[in-house]
C-alpha cells in the first residue's frame, strides 16, 4: 500500500488541523504520559504482544523517535495517533513523551487514526469496517465521502461495511486470523446465517482457499440438472467477461444469466441481477443508468 495514496494523507490532515492552534502549541512538546488519555476513536482493537515488547525494548534504549499526535482536552491531552508508542512508552516507564499538539476536530481525529493504521496495514478488515462505520454514523458521511477521505474505492468501503453484518462467531474468526478478509467477503454474500456459519467452519476445518470456498458454495447452490438438453446462447467465458465489466461499471455485484435454447426449440429467458444494500446505493445505480428524477 502506498504511503501517499490514502485520501489527503496524514501530512495534509495534520497541517489542516494544526492551522487552528496557537503558535505556542506548534512543534514538539514534552508532556507527562499520565496526562495523555486513550483515543476514543481508535479503530484498532488488537495489539500484537511480541511487537509491543520489541517496541518497548527499543524505546528503553533509544527513546521515542517519533512524536505522538494529540489534541487538548479538559483533563490534559487526547491521543489521536501513536497508541502503540504510548503503550510501549508506559511499559518502558517513561514519565514524559514528545507530542505534536493539533486542533483536530472529532471527524479529523477519527480520520487521522484510521488513515495512520491503514497506511501501516495494521488493521484487520473488521477494524477497518468499524472505522468506516464511525465516520458514517458519528459524522453523517456517505460511503462515497468516506471512500474519498481515506483514498479507497467506494466498493471497497461498501464491501468492508457488509462484513459487520456477519454473525459474531464469524467476525471472531476474522479477528483471530482464522478466516481471511477474502473468505469473509465470499461468506457475506450468502443470505442464510446457518449457511454462513457452515461454510465458515468448513473453511477453517479444511483450510480452504478463497477459490476453493467459492467452488464449494457454487456446487452447493447448483440446481439439479434437468433431463432435457439445453444450450446457453452466450458462452460461459463471455458471460464471465460481461459480469466482470458490469461489476466494474456499477461498483457492486452483478449476476448475469444467459438466455437458453432447449432441444425442442423453445427459449428460456436470461437475466441481470444488480445488488444494492441501501437507498443510497440504489440512487447511485439509478444515476449511473441515467434514471434520475428531473
Amino acid at each position: 500500500m502506498k504511503k501517499g495514496g490514502l485520501g489527503r494523507g496524514l501530512g495534509a490532515l495534520i497541517k489542516d488541523s494544526a492551522e487552528t492552534e496557537q503558535e505556542s502549541q506548534s512543534g514538539v512538546t514534552m508532556v507527562r504520559a499520565s496526562h495523555i488519555r486513550a483515543n476514543r476513536w481508535q479503530p484498532r482493537r488488537s495489539f500484537d504482544d511480541e511487537a509491543l515488547r520489541e517496541l518497548t525494548a527499543s524505546i528503553q534504549e533509544h527513546g521515542v523517535l517519533q512524536p505522538l499526535l494529540v489534541r487538548t482536552c479538559d483533563d490534559g491531552y487526547e491521543l489521536i495517533a501513536g497508541e502503540r508508542r504510548l503503550r510501549a512508552s508506559q511499559a518502558a516507564g517513561l514519565e514524559s513523551l514528545p507530542v505534536l499538539i493539533t486542533g483536530a476536530s472529532d471527524s479529523d481525529a477519527v480520520e487521522i487514526a484510521l488513515i495512520e493504521n491503514l497506511q501501516r496495514e495494521d488493521l484487520n478488515i473488521l477494524e477497518e469496517a468499524e472505522g468506516y462505520q464511525t465516520l458514517g454514523d458519528q459524522f453523517n458521511m456517505t460511503q462515497e465521502q468516506i471512500a474519498q477521505r481515506v483514498g479507497k474505492p467506494r466498493a471497497s468501503v461498501a464491501n468492508a461495511l457488509r462484513l459487520l453484518a456477519l454473525p459474531t462467531e464469524i467476525r471472531q474468526l476474522v479477528s483471530s486470523g482464522d478466516l481471511s478478509a477474502g473468505h469473509a467477503k465470499i461468506i457475506s454474500g450468502i443470505e442464510i446465517e446457518q449457511e454462513q456459519l457452515f461454510f465458515a467452519q468448513l473453511t477453517v476445518r479444511e483450510g480452504l482457499s478463497v477459490r476453493e470456498l467459492e467452488r464449494r458454495i457454487k456446487k452447493a447452490r447448483r440446481a439439479p440438472r434437468k433431463p432435457r438438453a439445453v444450450r446457453y446462447d452466450v458462452p460461459s467465458e463471455h458471460m464471465k467477461y460481461i459480469s466482470d465489466r458490469l461489476h466494474t461499471f456499477f461498483g457492486t455485484s452483478v449476476r448475469v444469466s444467459p438466455s437458453r435454447t432447449y432441444a425442442n426449440g423453445k427459449k428460456g429467458k436470461g437475466s441481470i441481477e444488480i445488488d444494492f444494500y441501501s437507498n443510497e446505493e440504489l440512487d447511485r445505480i439509478l444515476e449511473v443508468l441515467g434514471l434520475t428524477e428531473d
